[in-house]
């Protein structure tokens, strides 16, 4: 059954006596409703709502673990602790490498939230197990629109409605005030969010992540990661809507493609702009 090792990710530990209400006062996450064997996704944002650092978080016995791209474990560690003041807290490393396995029983670690939105139940645990090739893990976050910083989208350029945390379990919009919420909050009640990640599929194989998709010469996102014919993107699916309804063709560079939102998500195409808007 698949197992795959990420050799790339590492963990940073939040304990202390308020380690919860400093994370809850700070990301996206609701980390308060937790639940023991759960990882949600979580961002900390900019000011002006943007994802600065993106990251699961597990809740552990001695707090929390936060596991994130190994580029951004030791920036997101600082950042973090600027913002400690005088709480109790205690911010560390807590190692390198996170084993991903699904479609088996596992022994410890924590189920994606992401992925049981999908109805797979996938583990992510610490240390090595399986496979340190990351293909199958590619193919299935592609077949479900998860999308991870620095494959899909840089950091500092998407809200968090773009990667879905508004539906998979990564934005709270019942707690209290975080960095960026104002901003989030505001294009939840308003339904602004155009740009959405999608799974695009061609019939051969995918140009090469960063490349461009357009609709009559239009830009409408742009590629990230790609597992051989079926790859991921955020578009504006405002634009993609309004091209499939006319019949116009979407390319990712000069490859036809088709693009799809994730059947979890419950998203649809708008046909036009007035119904983007609605």
């Amino acid at each position: 059954m698949p197992a795959v090792f990420l050799k790339d990710r590492a963990l940073i530990r939040v304990s202390g006596a308020d380690a919860e209400s400093f994370l809850q006062n700070l990301i996206t996450t609701d980390v308060v409703s937790l639940a023991a064997d759960e990882a949600r996704p979580g961002a900390l944002l900019t000011p002006q709502g943007k994802i600065l650092f993106d990251f699961m978080i597990m809740r552990e016995d001695a707090g929390f673990l936060i596991e994130t791209d190994e580029s951004q474990r030791d920036a997101l560690q600082k950042r973090l602790s600027m913002y400690k003041l005088r709480a109790a807290v205690d911010i560390a490393p807590a190692g390198e490498g996170v084993s991903i396995i699904w479609d088996q029983p596992v022994d410890g670690g924590w189920k994606d939230s992401r992925f049981l939105k999908a109805g797979i139940a996938l583990t992510r645990k610490p240390g090595n197990e399986g496979s340190d090739d990351p293909i199958l893990y590619d193919s299935l976050r592609a077949a479900n629109g998860v999308v991870v910083a620095g494959q899909d989208y840089p950091l500092q350029d998407a809200f968090p409605h773009d990667v879905l945390m508004d539906l998979n379990g990564g934005l709270s919009f019942k707690k209290g005030c975080y960095v960026g919420q104002e901003v989030v909050s505001r294009m939840q009640h308003r339904g602004t969010a155009r740009r959405r990640v999608v799974t695009v599929t061609a019939d051969g194989t995918l140009p090469a992540p960063g490349s461009e998709l357009t609709a009559a010469g239009k830009p409408v996102g742009t590629l990230g990661s790609v597992s051989g014919r079926v790859g991921l993107a955020i578009v504006r699916i405002d634009r993609a809507g309004e091209a499939m309804a006319a019949g116009t063709p979407i390319l990712a560079g000069e490859t036809p493609v088709t693009l799809a939102l994730p059947a979890w998500s419950g998203l649809t195409f708008p046909a036009s702009a007035d119904e983007a808007s609605a």
